[in-house]
């Protein structure tokens, strides 16, 4: 029956051991692991808050690189019109004269439209460019920002040279 039931000074010991060793553990174990735990949690949240927000910045420049696009073909259709109505006053003022001379106006004013929506056209295309850039120069800041995330991208290139 000794075997079962300890006795009051074991009991006395080891009550007295565990509120040692619990009051150790407490004062110098659960602080830090605490601290560790907040700071983990602060770095994670802050993570997820730099996504968020290059998450609503690439939104935001698709959105203006739509609007963009709907106000260069606004432009464009504008353009043409306003070339159109300028090739019928030409046609018209330009009857009296000479057929070469006629024809050599309207090519005029295409070639200057045709320039005026490449110039356009180029104008977006370096802002988009532009834009593109910088989006992925954040997001490739944020992905090798550790050195952890630049050995497995260098093991990743390494590894498609080996397979070619």
């Amino acid at each position: 029956m000794d075997l079962i039931t300890p006795s009051f000074g074991l009991l006395f010991w080891q009550s007295l051991i565990f509120l040692a060793v619990l009051f150790v553990l407490g004062k110098y174990a659960w602080n830090p692991i605490l601290k560790a735990l907040k700071t983990r949690e602060a770095s994670i949240r802050d993570a997820l808050n730099i996504a968020e927000k290059a998450r609503r910045d690439v939104q935001l420049l698709q959105d203006e690189n739509q609007r963009l696009l709907a106000e260069t073909r606004m432009e464009r259709d504008r353009i043409l019109r306003e070339a159109g109505q300028m090739a019928l006053d030409i046609k018209e003022k330009a009857k009296e004269e000479a057929a070469q001379s006629a024809h050599r106006i309207v090519e005029d004013a295409r070639a200057g439209i045709r320039l005026e929506k490449e110039k356009a056209l180029k104008e977006i295309k370096q802002q988009v460019a532009e834009l593109s850039l910088l989006v992925s120069e954040k997001l490739l800041r944020k992905n090798l920002a550790s050195d952890k995330a630049q050995k497995e991208l260098i093991q990743t290139y390494i590894n498609e040279l080996k397979s070619n």
